[in-house]
């Protein structure tokens, strides 16, 4: 009776090591972060010159409550973005954000940088990442030198999985 354990099925692993270590940095550039910080507080601004204006009423969170409630979830997801950031490490890439992001190397099938040129002071780069099953997720790197790993990633995955 054979006891060992069978081959895996499918596809070899990918294996990728950054040539520096880990990188981390930004997921969101500096003018993105302003941005943000400047339309929650403009919607703020907004909401309490209405009230004062005498259109919430006597009781603010009774008529305003929805508009003062999306300007919560603004400010909350603002502040994600300014403390978002972005790992590529030879387990896998990850990012902080509203909820945290990771994909294991190891599963990688395909990625791709998506990337506005001209504009990435604004826009920062994403990496778009699928498994082998189809999974898939999107993770923005502001940073220089994540930015250098994840392009060298994309390279040696196409190269990984390219038949033949």
């Amino acid at each position: 009776m054979n006891t060992s354990l069978p081959q895996a099925f499918g596809p070899p692993p990918f294996r990728f090591s950054a040539s520096t270590g880990p990188s981390e940095g930004p997921a969101f550039t500096r003018a993105y972060k302003t941005l943000v910080v400047a339309m929650v507080l403009i919607a703020l601004a907004w909401w309490i010159r209405l009230w004062q204006q005498g259109h919430w009423g006597e009781n603010p969170g009774q008529k305003g409550g929805w508009f003062l409630l999306a300007i919560v979830l603004m400010a909350w997801t603002g502040w994600s973005v300014l403390r978002s950031r972005t790992r590529l490490d030879a387990d896998g890439i990850s990012q902080t954000w509203i909820w945290h992001k990771h994909m294991p190397c190891r599963e990688l099938a395909y990625a791709r940088l998506i990337r506005v040129r001209g504009l990435e002071w604004l826009m920062a780069p994403r990496l778009y990442v699928r498994t082998l099953l189809g999974k898939f997720a999107v993770f923005y790197i502001a940073d220089a030198q994540v930015l250098a790993q994840a392009e060298r990633l994309v390279q040696e995955l196409s190269e990984f999985r390219r038949p033949g």
